[in-house]
């Protein structure tokens, strides 16, 4: 069986990689890999932690990049790759323009995909943008879904979707196995310099589309205002390279004390300093299931999220972008024992870490069903 895995971003790479060791170990499957560039730097620092090298690398990225030019990219670079390979299926994932481009570039040849991370939904199409109608569009297209959780499958099915979607977890908590060690040593000089003993190290990611502008600069400004608060607790802010929020986050927090912000850092630093958090403050989606995963609480910088089971879990609150709102919620955190233990000492919702196994004992399997079928 050939299975090709399509992936352009790092958050992508982070989830997709676990799944490509599964599928590497597997003597009945043959796989091979296509990045698309959509990051380029970020994207080369997780496939190096992982040890997972690309059979192509379509380096669509170029400057002041748009949707339509990455959408236009993606579908006319790709088509060549699967014309070469021809493969059984196509893996996508998640909810990038490259993960939907790619379902379109496969269905135009007639290629099934399989769509990992699937039956995400906030059932607004443009919240968050265009992600949240990225992964509808590859739900439509898809033919195997690889749900994370029967929420996520519930999502599916009211929408009409129910032939050949499975529960198997979510592989980032299989990511673990290969980033987080317990002597760990940071690669980024300014993590392994910190002096943090004694304080409350709280990591920040905001970098998403609706939250440019007005947003962010209120994210930063209630930032500013728990350094002041709070001389215990230290803000940790690896920054996104995208200029529309780098111009932002350095006008309004460079130079604040116990405000670090950092260049972004790669995912083992990531997931150890994670590990090591008081609190996360995050618009991320991969925060809200990774986090919880190590006991840290996670408050999300939007006003909603596509991952609701967290949320009932209990590990993570949706706070929104207000400064007020923010500063609030992260006082009753760090002034209330009993709200912050809720919090950490909740189940994570997202699995066991055996997510990569079985997507690929679910693709055995319906590769074999679909043999059987071709030959009757």
């Amino acid at each position: 069986m050939k299975v090709l895995s399509v992936f352009g971003t790092r958050p992508e790479a982070i989830k997709m990689c676990p799944l490509i060791l599964e599928l590497e170990a597997n003597a009945e499957i043959e796989s091979v890999v296509c990045l698309t560039g959509q990051h380029r730097e970020m994207l080369k620092q997780v496939m190096d932690v992982f040890r997972i090298k690309a059979e192509y690398d379509l380096d669509i990225m170029r400057p002041k990049q748009d949707l339509y030019t990455l959408t236009s990219d993606v579908l006319i670079n790709i088509e060549g790759v699967f014309e070469i390979e021809r493969p059984d299926i196509v893996l996508v994932h998640g909810d990038t323009t490259t993960s939907f481009s790619a379902a379109l570039a496969a269905f135009y040849q007639k290629i099934p995909v399989g769509h990992v991370e699937a039956g995400l939904r906030t059932h607004d199409k443009y919240s968050p943008f265009p992600e949240e109608m990225n992964r509808s569009c590859t739900s439509r297209i898809a033919e195997i879904h690889f749900a994370p959780t029967e929420t996520n499958k519930k999502n599916l099915a009211d929408e009409g979707v129910v032939k050949d979607v499975f529960v198997t977890g979510n592989t980032v908590i299989d990511s673990f196995k290969s980033t987080v060690k317990e002597n760990y040593v940071y690669h980024d000089e300014c993590l392994r310099g910190l002096k943090s003993a004694g304080k409350r190290t709280v990591l920040v990611t905001a970098h998403r589309r609706e939250n440019w502008g007005r947003p962010l600069e209120q994210i930063c400004t209630a930032i500013k205002e728990l350094a002041e608060i709070y001389p215990d607790m230290e803000f940790i802010y690896p920054v996104h390279l995208n200029p529309a929020v780098r111009e932002t986050v350095d006008g309004l927090l460079s130079g604040v004390e116990r405000v670090l912000l950092l260049e972004p850092i790669d995912v083992e630093d990531m997931h150890n300093l994670m590990s090591r958090s008081y609190l996360v403050l995050t618009d991320s989606g991969g925060l809200q299931e990774e986090a919880p995963a190590f006991g840290v609480p996670v408050l999300v910088l939007r006003t909603e999220t596509e991952r609701p089971e967290a949320v009932e879990a209990g590990t993570v609150r949706v706070v929104g972008v207000a400064t007020a709102d923010i500063v609030a919620a992260v006082k009753e955190l760090a002034e209330n024992a009993g709200a912050y233990d809720d919090m950490a000492k909740a189940v994570n919702p997202y699995g066991d870490g055996k997510a990569s196994e079985r997507i690929v004992g679910h693709l055995l399997r319906w590769h074999s069903d679909r043999s059987k079928e071709k030959a009757q």
